[in-house]
């Protein structure tokens, strides 16, 4: 298998669409408040666009990952040891990704995304710079356990999990989602999963709410995929970006909120939107070190080294797959 092929383990419907996705937008919108979950943002138009967004000057998180994984190397090749088979929940980036890989030398490559020919084309470019390298990309829902190519079965396995993507979730989900990833890279394994850090709201609302508007077309687009696969009538031009910072729950909002009385039809079902009304679209939450580290230790990862930027903006976890157990 090379970089250009892959498996797909995507279920579709008659319609040629992912039946997740459709189930996932027609209980969000009848649900009070209305929300829908942000992996769906990230189909390959919506992958593009968070491309461009991380290459914002306010979007710090990117650079200040890319800081730890330049900087340190050396350490993370001491602890994580050749030899293994990395697997990447989302899609590599073409910055991140071959840092980690020519840090720790892989046996094998598998990354791991939703968004079909995103993957393949950021797969072939990574084979491309790595040409002894195997690459297997796998499109699939990694919200689920996985089925990874046999070529890797027996390899010792690293998860890698940058960005901020765990913190897309509530926490019941993110704790979901780590035991899934467990299961997904079975005994011995260890992850190294990014976490964003706590600060001024100021900068993070700026993070998500940039000047040349990227991340509102990255929200908008949302809609648009509702419409275009979902057979949806939503009046976009009614709908305006907005980016809230909710302390209680230490958590970045994105919301699509409605400048007027709107009504609307997806798949043939009827939705309404009141003036000032939102459809919560991401929660990008934030963690210190401690809630971090509990969050892995519920999804089943014993936390054991874990590494700041020049700036302490940003944290990437190494983790170890925990033994099961029920008491101390």
């Amino acid at each position: 298998m090379n970089a250009s092929e892959g498996m797909r383990l995507i279920n579709l419907d008659e319609d040629g669409v992912d039946r997740a996705f459709r189930q996932d937008v027609l209980a969000g919108l009848k649900q009070v408040p209305k929300a829908i979950p942000a992996r769906w943002l990230y189909d390959d138009a919506g992958s593009q666009l968070f491309e461009e967004i991380t290459q914002l000057p306010e979007y710090y998180p990117t650079r200040a990952e890319t800081d730890i994984l330049k900087t340190r190397g050396g350490e993370f090749a001491e602890l994580i040891g050749p030899g293994r088979a990395v697997v990447e929940f989302g899609s590599g980036s073409s910055v991140k990704t071959p840092v980690l890989l020519s840090a720790i030398a892989p046996a094998a490559y598998v990354p791991l995304d939703i968004s079909g020919d995103f993957l393949r084309a950021s797969s072939a470019e990574l084979a491309a710079k790595f040409p002894g390298l195997p690459v297997y990309p796998v499109e699939a829902d990694f919200m689920r356990k996985v089925a990874l190519p046999d070529a890797v079965s027996d390899m010792p396995k690293l998860g890698f999990f940058p960005g901020s993507t765990i913190g897309n979730m509530v926490a019941r989900t993110a704790v979901d989602l780590l035991r899934t990833v467990r299961e997904t890279l079975g005994e011995g394994s260890k992850l190294l999963i990014g976490m964003d850090l706590i600060k001024d709201p100021d900068v993070l609302i700026a993070a998500y709410d940039d000047a040349a508007g990227v991340t509102a077309e990255f929200n908008y687009n949302l809609v648009r995929r509702i419409n275009r696969e979902l057979d949806g009538d939503i009046p976009l031009e009614f709908l305006r970006h907005e980016a809230r910072w909710n302390d209680d729950f230490a958590r970045i909002e994105m919301h699509l909120v409605a400048q007027k009385d709107i009504s609307f039809s997806v798949s043939g079902q009827p939705f309404a939107l009141a003036q000032g009304e939102s459809l919560h679209t991401e929660n990008s939450h934030k963690f210190s070190r401690r809630t971090g580290n509990t969050l892995l230790l519920a999804g089943g990862w014993t936390p054991t080294h874990r590494w700041l930027d020049s700036k302490e903006r940003f944290s990437l976890v190494l983790a170890d797959a925990s033994i099961p157990r029920s008491a101390p």
